[in-house]
């Protein structure tokens, strides 16, 4: 609209992928990949997921089905991860990863810049090995000014703000201060991670 490109219409002009009847494919049905698959089953998606094993409490929830990872990355339209970041998942989305999408495929992370090996990504992206990212975490984080992924028209980076919003950042004061207080009574922490 400010550049006056919106003069005349074009029918791909500004389009972008569709939810609805879409596979997603969730690396990491923890409390937020749970979350991120109940949102999308408002659009009609077929959601499959993959993790350390099944986990059919949380695949009930989320109405989604187990993959291994490498026929998730397949089988995927979508590909959003919310993995904790340890010795198995650094990297876990490198060349060979990115190589078993589809090359229409979207790739997200929201689960820590380590998982993804951004190289790789950069490479995949600019030879049409997947068609776009979108990335909330980086490695490092600031990512550098000129660090050539902000370069792609097919990349966009956030600068870790997936929670940003007022009830959650209000929620995340509430724990802290929850598990303070339990800390310094000498009381289990109401919200510790499972490891």
């Amino acid at each position: 609209v400010k550049d006056g490109s919106w003069g005349t219409w074009h029918p791909f002009w500004m389009t972008g992928i569709d939810l609805y009847g879409s596979t997603v494919g969730i690396v990491g049905l923890g409390r937020i990949g749970v979350a991120v698959a109940r949102r999308l089953q408002g659009f009609g998606c077929k959601i499959l997921y993959t993790g350390r094993r099944p986990n059919e409490a949380h695949a009930a929830e989320a109405q989604a089905s187990y993959r291994m990872l490498d026929d998730l990355l397949a089988e995927s339209d979508i590909v959003t991860l919310h993995c904790p970041l340890t010795a198995e998942t650094r990297h876990l989305i490198d060349a060979a990863a990115l190589g078993k999408m589809k090359r229409t495929a979207l790739l997200i992370n929201t689960s820590r810049g380590p998982v993804v090996d951004q190289e790789a990504l950069y490479a995949a992206l600019v030879d049409g090995t997947i068609a776009a990212a979108g990335l909330d975490v980086t490695t490092p984080e600031p990512l550098p000014t000129d660090h050539p992924l902000l370069a792609l028209s097919n990349c966009v980076v956030l600068p870790h703000i997936g929670s940003a919003t007022v009830a959650t950042r209000q929620r995340m004061a509430t724990i802290a201060a929850d598990n303070l207080i339990a800390g310094v009574l000498g009381r289990p922490l109401p919200f510790a991670l499972a490891t």
